[in-house]
């Protein structure tokens, strides 16, 4: 009975982040050790690990194959748990550089608690790009709700830190969402050409010389268009940071 209370403790914990931030992180504890927190952001890592195991089964996730996608049930749970620690290590170094005197354990059930909108960004994540933005900007938000409610700061200063660290991070999540679906799409291209080869290849015997070469020389450039545009996405990105870097440099100046 105790389990199933705690259990039931825990989405109630989730529905109110989602539906009420303000009252839920006026009212959280700020101590009591990392145990609970630690505990409802591997919950919520799990569902949403199930969510994208579900999702890959209809070729919907942007992780690519079923396995990757059931692999998720596992890793997604080790690295939230292991994410959670170094945020909470971050927003602790910022909210302490904003004037804020409460402990790392507090920064820590503040992120912890945050993970309540795993399984829904998730979902919200089927959407190409609309789903990050909204992601990032949800998490920055809980952020905020808890700068302002637990941590008492200064509501133009909150406003303006997160405002700044919620864009680098869409525009830094824009970036790798693009990275991945574009090398997503080319693995899927590749493999479905290995596929067309592998059925060629059965039928060498009956082919002439003549068509099995044209049946290697189509898998070949297949094969290096391939590599070619990997290649060009890798100094696409190159080309951008060194721009950042010199546009932060600049600024500097």
């Amino acid at each position: 009975m105790e389990g199933q209370s705690n259990i039931v403790t825990l989405f109630q914990q989730a529905v109110k982040v989602i539906t009420s931030p303000g009252e839920f992180y006026r009212a959280m504890q700020k101590t009591g050790g990392f145990a609970d927190p630690l505990i409802f952001v591997l919950v919520m890592a799990a569902i949403a690990g199930l969510e994208i195991a579900l999702f890959s089964l209809f070729g919907a996730s942007v992780i690519g194959t079923v396995a990757a996608g059931y692999g998720a049930v596992i890793f997604l749970p080790l690295t939230a748990a292991i994410g959670s620690f170094i945020g909470a290590a971050l927003v602790f170094v910022v909210w302490r550089l904003m004037g804020s005197d409460e402990n790392y354990e507090t920064a820590y059930r503040c992120i912890a608690y945050a993970a309540a909108i795993y399984p829904i960004t998730v979902l919200i994540g089927l959407l190409p790009y609309i789903g990050t933005i909204v992601s990032v900007a949800w998490g920055c938000y809980l952020m905020v709700i808890a700068s302002l409610e637990v941590h008492r700061l200064k509501r133009q200063t909150v406003y303006i830190v997160f405002g700044v660290l919620a864009l680098l991070g869409i525009l830094l999540n824009l970036s790798s969402e693009r990275a991945v679906r574009h090398m997503t799409a080319q693995a899927d291209e590749f493999q479905m050409q290995a596929e067309q080869f592998g059925k060629q290849l059965e039928r060498l015997e009956d082919m002439t010389p003549e068509e099995a070469g044209r049946a290697v020389g189509g898998f070949l450039k297949g094969l290096g268009e391939a590599a070619e545009g990997m290649a060009q996405e890798s100094a696409d990105g190159a080309k951008a940071n060194e721009a950042r870097s010199s546009g932060e440099a600049s600024e500097d100046e």
